[in-house]
């Protein structure tokens, strides 16, 4: 029979997805298991959102939409990065897409050939590399250890940038939840406005999941003359629980906007308009929900936080946004449980489930081997007996 095409050789499944299906399969088959695995804000948009949707199908035409996106979406979406401070935006520079995960790989294709240099830190979430493998493009990875509080500093990215046609930088952090403060951001604008041949893609999907009032700060807002090389890629997922709905959005130089709009005429045609309409709903509806569930995670970091930091050997940094920690395990490795040794990430994670009914992600997926994501995402009912089976595992360690 034919071949597939070579780049499916290079392609490979999400490992995060491989851990939750794997957690669902023991859940289905009667284990009592806790799931740290998926990045599922698991709550749900108010009323008004399920209102709109059924407000826009009474109006249904079943005509296709906009390959950009509807005019009160591109609006609403221009008055959401207002909030955020990112003035100065039009239509023009706004596109939309099947979630922020399609517009990246639109991204991929509209500004990279093959052979090009992608420039991002470790740990990464996991699509950076795959997609960067299915593109045929060279990442340069730059590894900032827990010791450094997994953030890059200007002189890592001074170095990695010569050559290279692509930063993409994501803050606050999945994996780390860690977030880049104002002075930060400045130092690292600072270098990239040397650098004047590198896009730069700020993924910042979870701006609005800020804790103790670090803020969020944009590349932008520290030097506006990067606004030309700035491609801000936002999603309706985490912010306002709906990931299901698949939307996301870049405000960007109109050239990449238009670029992407392109593809979307030859990829999806338009996000579906009964989707558009519960985005719209969702950006210029109450925030109520948004801004509870944001205090509501907040304590959920300070609860997984001084569990971690209880345990002997285990080093995290203290998360400042998103809804994940990442702690340093490696302090297992070589030690056995129930007779299994440790030798790294993987074997941790998979023994912990098989002893404990705990998943997590092996920080190898997102680039480091010594550590392991935990997202604090699940029913609030089941985090202090995910925390407590976790400090369990390690006591038994021997």
């Amino acid at each position: 029979m034919p071949h597939l095409a070579t780049r499916m050789s290079r392609a490979k499944p999400s490992a995060i997805m491989l851990i939750a299906e794997k957690a669902k399969q023991l859940k289905a088959a009667g284990r009592d298991i806790i799931s740290f695995s998926i990045g599922v804000p698991n709550f749900l948009p108010g009323p008004h959102v399920y209102q709109a949707v059924r407000d826009a199908l009474e109006k249904d035409s079943g005509q296709y939409g906009s390959n950009r996106g509807p005019e009160a979406l591109l609006d609403a979406y221009i008055e959401h990065l207002e909030q955020a401070g990112l003035t100065g935006y039009q239509r023009s520079n706004i596109a939309t897409a099947i979630g922020a995960k399609h517009m990246l790989y639109n991204l991929g294709e509209a500004l990279l050939d093959p052979g090009d240099v992608i420039v991002f830190a470790v740990p990464y979430w996991t699509t950076y590399l795959d997609m960067a493998e299915i593109l045929d493009v060279k990442p340069r990875l730059l590894p900032c250890s827990s010791a450094q509080n997994y953030k890059l500093t200007p002189a890592q990215l001074d170095a990695a940038l010569p050559g290279a046609k692509l930063f993409l930088f994501n803050n606050p952090s999945n994996p780390t939840g860690m977030v880049y403060t104002r002075e930060e951001i400045s130092a690292l604008a600072d270098v990239l406005v040397r650098h004047p041949d590198v896009w730069i893609i700020c993924d910042d999907i979870y701006n609005r999941m800020v804790f103790d009032g670090v803020g969020y700060h944009n590349f932008v807002q520290a030097r506006p003359e990067l606004r030309d090389r700035v491609i801000q890629v936002d999603s309706i997922s985490k912010t306002y629980g709906m990931p299901g709905w698949r939307v996301g959005f870049i405000a960007a130089p109109e050239v990449v906007a238009n670029a992407v709009v392109t593809l979307n005429s030859n990829h999806i045609t338009n996000v579906p308009e009964v989707v558009n309409a519960a985005a719209v709903a969702a950006l210029r509806g109450p925030q109520d929900i948004p801004i509870a569930k944001n205090a509501e995670f907040a304590a959920r970091r300070d609860q997984v936080y001084a569990a971690l930091t209880a345990i002997p050997g285990v080093v995290c940094p203290r998360p400042q946004g998103a809804f994940y920690a990442f702690p340093n395990i490696s302090g297992a490795f070589g030690k056995s449980h129930n007779g299994r040794v440790i030798n790294n990430d993987v074997d941790f994670c998979a023994f912990l489930l098989d002893a404990k009914g705990v998943a997590c992600v092996p920080g190898s997926a997102f680039g480091d081997p010594l550590a392991l994501r935990i997202s604090y995402t699940c029913p609030a009912d089941q985090l202090a007996p995910g925390l407590q089976r976790f400090q369990e595992f390690f006591a038994e360690l021997a």
